[in-house]
């Protein structure tokens, strides 16, 4: 596994039309299009856009970014999407110069979405979560002292496939802990939105 602090989020400013709701896959396609090494990263991730929820739409603001997280070191691969626009669902996304936002340990984390395969219903999905942390390597600390609590039921769509995942909170997490989950992130399908932890107020 990298060294953690060798991860942050590199956010590009998004304007343009409105996206879907659920717009995890087809950003990842997006900008796989023009970033072609996103595909062979597993551990790189794809945040959701944030904005104003308009109906099936999600209309873009002053505070929208498409981020990346991903290792500092290799921040020269996704350089070529500052000043471009890609095509998402239809929607023309222009996107602006990165800002750099390091992981900042926090002791709550929470995540949009986590999906583990396989797991669909609440008890199960929650005790493979648990088995993940479990086995969680690099987590420095006793795995039964992170709380673990699971918000609402969400579907990902790919395609004309449908993932089941559920929005989860981490409590507990000491430093060395909290920043190694938000590099490796739980369950799969980081590509996608999922699985990316980030603190609380921190738009993920």
């Amino acid at each position: 596994m990298a060294a953690p602090l060798q991860f942050a989020d590199i956010a590009f400013p998004a304007t343009g039309d409105p996206l879907p709701l659920d717009h995890g896959y087809p950003l990842f396609s997006a900008l796989s299009k023009r970033v072609a090494t996103l595909h062979e990263q597993p551990k790189w991730g794809v945040h959701p856009v944030f904005g104003s929820r308009n109906g099936r739409r999600l209309d873009l603001n002053p505070r929208s970014l498409v981020k990346i997280r991903m290792p500092l070191s290799k921040i020269s691969a996704v350089m070529v999407l500052a000043g471009t626009s890609i095509q998402v669902s239809g929607s023309k996304i222009a996107l602006g110069f990165p800002r750099v936002f390091p992981l900042v340990p926090a002791a709550h984390l929470r995540a949009r979405l986590v999906t583990i395969r396989g797991f669909l219903e609440e008890e199960s999905f929650m005790a493979a979560l648990r088995r993940q942390l479990d086995q969680f390597e690099g987590l420095g600390q006793d795995p039964s002292s992170v709380e673990v609590a699971l918000g609402r039921r969400r579907i990902l769509r790919i395609r004309d496939k449908k993932v089941v995942g559920f929005a989860v909170g981490l409590t507990g997490l000491g430093a060395d802990a909290s920043v190694a989950i938000q590099c490796s992130g739980l369950g799969g399908r980081r590509h996608m939105g999922a699985g990316l932890f980030v603190p609380p107020g921190r738009r993920g």
